[in-house]
């Protein structure tokens, strides 16, 4: 899996965010449980959460991992030495947009309870997370979290969740 590559959207053009998608589009999406599946939702809610992020039509690898191949995932392409919710890799410069997107369940089970969430909202922004991520948006700056952390609102909000952002929803 290589490392992020780009720090901008794919696409610049914000109409597109907004929903206004000039033809279909379509996801490939394979969901891999590679931990018990205790309280996790199905593939076809993942499915369900991925779609509401996609600005283009994409080819994802979903895995749900324990805390063991988060650390090794993170310490091998990101150097950092600790497991993190959310990893994605994308690949880029094909047609159609294809990457992986790791979620440690353990980590997230941890922050959804820190952060009085429920367990499937936590999954839903953290899926509407890494499809940006993979579509090319980052949060490296204050403007592109400012971005970012803005579109993740509005599609978490449509999926029926609060937002993941409201000082309520922080510990």
């Amino acid at each position: 899996m290589p490392t992020r590559l780009t720090s901008r959207p794919r696409t610049s053009n914000r109409d597109r965010i907004d929903g206004d998608r000039p033809g279909p589009l379509r996801l490939d999406l394979t969901v891999q449980f590679a931990v018990q599946r205790n309280g996790i939702p199905t593939a076809a809610r993942f499915r369900k959460w991925a779609l509401a992020a996609l600005i283009e039509t994409a080819s994802v690898a979903l895995r749900l991992v324990n805390r063991a191949e988060a650390l090794a995932l993170n310490s091998t392409y990101r150097h950092r030495h600790y497991a993190t919710n959310v990893l994605t890799f994308a690949y880029p410069d094909t047609r159609p947009l294809s990457g992986d997107m790791v979620l440690c369940i353990p980590v997230i089970r941890e922050e959804a309870r820190q952060q009085g969430k429920s367990l499937h909202a936590h999954l839903a922004h953290l899926t509407v997370h890494g499809m940006l991520h993979l579509q090319g948006f980052d949060h490296g700056t204050d403007d592109e979290a400012e971005l970012m952390e803005g579109i993740e609102t509005e599609i978490v909000s449509k999926l029926g969740y609060a937002d993941p952002y409201s000082p309520s929803a922080r510990p």
